[in-house]
């Protein structure tokens, strides 16, 4: 049987720069999830390649597709 650890910057509590970094961030994580942007592209992420082909829309280009109105990209 094998165990794995990991250490990852926000397991380093005693650091409290590091710890209101973290906060920050995963606070603008669960933000950027919870708009309809993210879940617009979440299912379209989930249609086949046909069902994006009849939208007109290339896998690759759904980020761009659906942030078309606030980036030029």
């Amino acid at each position: 049987m094998a165990y794995t650890t990991a250490n990852t910057a926000a397991d380093r509590s005693g650091n409290p720069l590091t710890t209101a970094f973290a906060a920050i961030g995963n606070w603008l994580i669960s933000i950027s999830e919870s708009t309809a942007r993210a879940r617009r592209v979440e299912q379209l992420q989930n249609l086949s390649d046909a069902q994006l082909a009849e939208l007109g829309i290339k896998r690759q280009d759904i980020v761009r597709h659906v942030f078309r109105d606030l980036y030029y990209i």
